[in-house]
């Protein structure tokens, strides 16, 4: 007997997703092996000096450019 059409479907489809999921089982093997890996061989680059943080100076907006972005947000809102 010929197989249907729709057998032939789900056979590709079982194909298919067997497929990505063995794909995906091999790429979550590979990163947790390659994790572990640098874990070990690079081990001294995880505990590094901590980040020292920079303070930037703030320079305070123009009183006018206050005054012109608010005149800009109260036409807006009339507008609606």
């Amino acid at each position: 007997m010929q197989p249907t059409l729709i057998d032939q479907g789900l056979n590709l489809m079982a194909l298919g997703m067997g497929t990505v999921f063995a794909f995906l089982m091999v790429l979550v093997f590979v990163t947790r092996l390659m994790s572990w890996v640098l874990g070990r061989w690079f081990e001294e680059s995880l505990t590094s000096e901590p980040l020292k943080t920079v303070v930037s100076d703030p320079s305070p907006v123009e009183p006018r450019i206050v005054a012109v972005i608010q005149a800009a947000i109260d036409h807006h809102r009339t507008n609606r």
